[in-house]
């Protein structure tokens, strides 16, 4: 049996009990208010905790996985339902028509402007991000990330001192249309007049084995530099986050052995006058993730097509996503310690080059013995 989710969305809240069967991961970045997240294949085991006397809606990505689960909790005894189109489904239906611009915006000056909104125009001080009559082309990917920072510079375009403009853009590299259709409804709904423009990327990497979320972050950027740059823009803003920040550094110690981390701004090497800045630099995901949920707001994770498939989006413990192991990583260290995730930042604020064994700037490589005898 299968249900629409125009059709759920009508139901009163207390009538059904959702089990959403997509990876945790999947979950964590959004999910239907008091639903459950249950492994799929332990669905049936747990089926003696599900309330008898309300409707059971299983809940997958895309509606296939949750139709032969739900059979089988009718078999049990349950009035059960597959969500039918799944939960991207159940999002694009939910944000028709909404719009939640107004609430959004004061979230963002009231109740987060301490973790938000603060360390937002700090990041853009203290790194000197934005500067009058510049351009920014604002690139939106379609997650909590991006279009926060969206809100974000409609708010310092608004209060700001000084004059600059801003473009919003999203590239669309072959998203599906479950997912464009979210992407749209989300800008609709939250007041951002995104613009699209389409590329390949998506087909181009498809068959690639090592690293195809790698070469699509370097193709996306590549494209996203050019449009920009034709739309008169002279910097491109990415949601890249505090967290984003840490794990890099560490990512760059464990996997790389070199001591890096995600520069505030860049000069682009390819793209004449363009610069990269990340204007979320100082913002905690914890505090995003807050955010969205008060504001009861819905995103793709990654608006990949092939999601399904491409373990490297999907950080189940068995994929090999580093940044997944190194996030995992740091949230154990910081039980024992609340300074850490502050001190691996402040790490790549106060080096000391007398006690480096060597550094590398602009290509050429200083050793400490270099000197050393002096």
């Amino acid at each position: 049996m299968e249900i629409s989710a125009k059709k759920l969305l009508k139901l009163d809240e207390n009538d059904y009990y959702v089990v959403d069967i997509r990876d945790n991961y999947s979950y964590s970045f959004g999910s239907m208010k008091n639903s459950v997240n249950i492994n799929q294949d332990e669905v049936l085991e747990k089926s003696e905790n599900f309330p008898k006397d309300k409707k059971i809606i299983v809940c997958c990505k895309s509606g296939i996985i949750s139709v032969d689960i739900a059979e089988k909790l009718c078999e049990m005894g349950f009035e059960a339902y597959s969500l039918e189109g799944g939960y991207a489904k159940w999002v694009t239906e939910k944000i028709k028509g909404q719009d939640k611009s107004a609430q959004i915006e004061q979230s963002i000056r009231k109740k987060y402007h301490r973790e938000i909104w603060s360390r937002f125009v700090k990041a853009i001080s203290t790194y000197e991000l934005v500067k009058p009559n510049d351009h920014i082309c604002v690139c939106i990917s379609g997650g909590k990330d991006s279009m926060l920072m969206a809100k974000l510079f409609q708010e310092l375009k608004r209060h700001g001192k000084f004059p600059f403009e801003v473009t919003y853009l999203c590239m669309d590299p072959g998203y599906s249309e479950a997912n464009r259709k979210i992407i749209e409804g989300n800008a609709a709904l939250m007041n951002i007049p995104v613009q699209f423009f389409e590329t390949d990327i998506f087909s181009s990497v498809y068959n690639v084995q090592n690293n195809p979320c790698y070469l699509c972050a370097r193709m996306r950027r590549g494209h996203l530099y050019n449009k920009a740059k034709s739309l008169g823009c002279n910097k491109i803003a990415l949601g890249h986050h505090f967290d984003d920040v840490i794990e890099t550094i560490l990512m760059g110690m464990i996997y790389g052995g070199q001591v890096q981390t995600m520069m505030p701004k860049l000069h682009s090497s390819n793209f004449e006058g363009m610069q990269l800045i990340r204007p979320m630099y100082f913002i905690r995901e914890a505090d995003i993730i807050r955010w969205r949920n008060y504001n009861d707001l819905q995103f793709i994770q990654c608006a990949c097509k092939f999601t399904d498939t491409c373990t490297t989006c999907n950080p189940n413990g068995n994929n090999g996503s580093k940044r997944q192991v190194v996030k995992k990583l740091i949230a154990e260290l910081a039980k024992d310690n609340e300074q850490i995730e502050k001190n691996i930042f402040r790490s790549v604020e106060n080096v000391n080059l007398g006690t480096i064994i060597s550094y590398k700037k602009d290509g050429k490589i200083t050793s400490f013995l270099d000197g050393y005898d002096d």
